[in-house]
């Protein structure tokens, strides 16, 4: 069976043909392929077409794909049960392992996936201040809750449609959206809205919307607005926990969020989510508070035992400076290929994470991003493909490195990249 003839039975049965829109490769053109097997930095297609992957499982895979620890993590949960309704050990070992590895983390919550963390973060925050507005930026995306799938990025964004049909003008209307790396925008919100902000959530270092790092302090002027104004500040470290630093963006940029919420990692490869922070806004939450939040599935024993294998692993192996190398290699060979050729691109990179932006004008914010030639990044992710390289099929998506794309593969990939480019 053929990635063509599985897409045509997935059209029927499944919208799109995929669980998930921007798998689709609608904004990049062509067929999407259908995976079999994946190892180390490799997927193998249905096809059988061996693939250097950079979307990583959009985060997850920092190890490498099926890593021997993690497998074996699951194997040995698994001789237990796949789900017992009731607490584990697990569940209280990784939790320990999240608030050693994260200060600002007292306690945390475990959840079944990123939207689900941040959707509940938005209801502690506004549970905990008794007010209603959430104040977010333009292409952050924070999961598909009504709440906060307003100028959101990532899928949202990759197929045009920033706002979804389905959600309430009314819960619209309880969202700011301010454009991100724009303190002037972001005092005038909390003055125009004093003592009605109970949170704001960002991602920060914007990853959904490519890549995009704040300005230098942006991020250290919203932790003092928010304090000023008893704002509960909510850092989306779904995409960036565990994959820059051992602490996140928020131990990179010694900013301490109130609510931090987590995912991918954590689980291993396996559906995960997580929120945690400060013990007395964690304790609003119910048994304790009146802040309700739950899950049958919530603190599963097979992805508590992925994720305690993939953290122990980042504690005993601090992949962080070889994974940088990394990073500042593939940057390095794409703007040299670039230069060559004659095109505009920024690379914006921060460790394994970097994006592509085919554009002269830096990328600071969603505005900035969309000025990128979403075209000729179709054609660039099209020559990868052809040659072996799978990026996210989107050009607006941050790609990824794991510890396995070491040696021969990212060589291997940095050639066929800068290859692909001097062929557009």
């Amino acid at each position: 069976m053929t990635s063509e003839q599985l897409f045509a039975r997935a059209l029927q049965v499944i919208p799109g043909g995929v669980n998930s829109p921007v798998r689709a490769f609608r904004s990049v053109g062509g067929t999407p392929f259908f995976v079999k097997a994946a190892h180390g930095a490799m997927l193998v297609t249905v096809d059988d077409r061996e693939l250097i992957d950079f979307v990583c499982t959009w985060g997850p895979a920092i190890h490498g794909h099926n890593h021997p620890r993690i497998k074996a993590a699951i194997a040995a949960a698994l001789e237990n049960g796949t789900s017992f309704g009731a607490p584990n050990p697990a569940e209280v070992e990784l939790a320990e392992l999240i608030t050693r590895f994260v200060p600002s983390i007292h306690k945390v919550r475990m959840c079944n996936s990123g939207t689900e963390a941040t959707m509940s973060a938005i209801r502690l925050a506004r549970g905990f201040t008794k007010r209603d507005k959430i104040i977010k930026f333009s292409g952050c995306y924070h999961g598909h809750s009504d709440s906060l799938l307003i100028k959101a990025g990532s899928g949202a964004l990759t197929h045009g449609h920033p706002d979804s049909a389905g959600v309430p003008a009314a819960f619209a209307q309880e969202t700011i959206v301010l454009p991100f790396n724009d303190a002037a925008a972001l005092e005038a919100a909390f003055n125009a809205n004093a003592g009605k902000i109970a949170g704001v959530i960002l991602e920060p270092y914007p990853a959904n919307v490519g890549l995009i790092l704040p300005e230098p302090g942006y991020l250290p002027y919203l932790r003092m607005l928010c304090t000023a104004h008893g704002t509960v500040l909510i850092f989306d470290e779904v995409m960036t926990g565990f994959r820059l630093a051992r602490g996140g963006v928020q131990e990179l940029e010694k900013i301490t969020p109130d609510l931090t919420t987590l995912g991918k990692i954590i689980g291993g490869g396996l559906p995960v989510g997580a929120f945690g922070g400060r013990a007395d806004i964690m304790d609003c939450l119910a048994p304790l508070g009146p802040v309700y939040q739950a899950g049958t599935l919530s603190g599963n024993p097979l992805a508590m035992a992925a994720g305690i294998a993939a953290l122990q692993l980042l504690e005993e192996l601090n992949p962080y400076p070889r994974l940088d190398a990394l990073g500042r290699q593939v940057r390095t060979a794409l703007l040299a290929a670039a230069r060559k050729k004659g095109l505009p691109l920024q690379v914006p990179q921060v460790g394994s994470m970097f994006a592509v932006f085919f554009t002269a004008t830096p990328v600071r914010d969603y505005a900035t991003a969309l000025k990128s030639d979403a075209k000729l990044f179709a054609k660039f992710f099209h020559a990868c493909l052809d040659r072996g390289v799978y990026l996210p099929p989107s050009a607006y998506e941050t790609a990824f490195l794991s510890t396995a794309h070491e040696g021969a593969a990212v060589d291997r990939a940095c050639e066929i990249m800068t290859g692909a480019i001097a062929a557009l």
